[in-house]
């Protein structure tokens, strides 16, 4: 079998880190599809008002926690993609507690108090901000050759 010699053994980490936050976006778009059933909120609806609907907070809540999920993905991804290259393990054990934050971030904004999603949640971004610095650490060997 050939190898992909310009990446560290250790990536296999990275790429393994990345599918388990895939695992996580799916079982969160599963809690959101859950919480549509039974607060009877119909598709397209993004966010309902919470005067048309007496559960509206509540699927607010469980709705918000995903979108902000998914729109630090593709920060998320970047960065553990380009600074995993030159510090896969440190990115891998970064990525591995961002996933942890962020369940807990999700299951804290679920509970309806959007102030409980940061309870364990606000070490994610934490996480994001070591992954800056190994992708930021990777950009400046490379510039320097």
């Amino acid at each position: 079998m050939a190898t992909i010699e310009f990446l560290p053994k250790e990536y296999g980490y990275v790429a393994i880190v990345l599918v388990l936050y895939t695992f996580l976006n799916f079982w969160m778009a599963f809690q959101v599809g859950k919480a549509r059933r039974k607060y009877k909120v119909p598709y397209p609806t993004l966010y309902v008002l919470e005067s048309e609907n007496k559960d509206g907070r509540l699927f607010n809540c469980v709705q918000r926690g995903h979108q902000n999920s998914l729109e630090l993905l593709p920060i998320f991804f970047t960065l553990m993609i380009l600074g995993g290259i030159r510090h896969p393990l440190v990115c891998a054990g970064l990525g591995s507690l961002y996933i942890v934050a962020r369940f807990f971030y999700f299951k804290g904004y679920a509970t309806g108090d959007p102030q409980n999603r940061l309870t364990i949640g606000k070490y994610g971004f934490l996480a994001l901000l070591g992954l800056m610095g190994c992708t930021i650490s990777f950009g400046v060997t490379l510039l320097l050759g």
